[in-house]
């Protein structure tokens, strides 16, 4: 028997903006391609998804496209949204979004991603990959929040 492991990726980043702004905007499927690499066809509402909602993503992996079928387990407007899915390749894939305002109007925003039951264990150039995508993509999400907020 092959025995599982666990992934957990957390990276957090602070954004001008009030957290239903942040919230609204990573929660909306529709906005991921815009700051995240590996998305790049959404199936889903135009809009902040809710608890219960389904949405399709098509992902880009090393070895192909993939297709994962997500649906939103939480949403506490303004502060937590989280979604899953699974696939043959890292099991169960959870994600939650944390947002904290600041006293001084900003957000703290948290972006965390684990896989509870992994298949096999990530290999330290996939972890390092992962971490460099995801500062880039929180780069990515500051910069269009705080671009929309500008346009208001």
């Amino acid at each position: 028997m092959t025995e599982k492991v666990t992934s957990y990726f957390s990276h957090e980043i602070i954004i001008d903006a009030p957290a239903g702004a942040v919230l609204d905007y990573v929660s909306n499927p529709n906005s991921w391609p815009e700051w995240i690499a590996a998305s790049h066809e959404m199936d889903s509402p135009d809009r902040p998804l809710e608890e219960g909602d389904t949405f399709i993503e098509q992902w880009q992996t090393r070895t192909g496209p993939a297709q994962l079928k997500w649906k939103v387990t939480k949403r506490e407007h303004p502060y937590v949204w989280k979604c899953e899915t699974s696939t043959p390749f890292t099991g169960p894939i959870l994600i939650t979004y944390t947002v904290v305002s600041l006293d001084d109007g900003r957000s703290l925003y948290t972006r965390i991603v684990s896989n509870p039951d992994r298949p096999k264990s990530i290999t330290e150039a996939a972890n390092k990959a992962m971490n460099e995508e995801a500062a880039i993509s929180l780069a990515n999400i500051k910069a269009n929040v705080e671009a929309r907020q500008a346009q208001q």
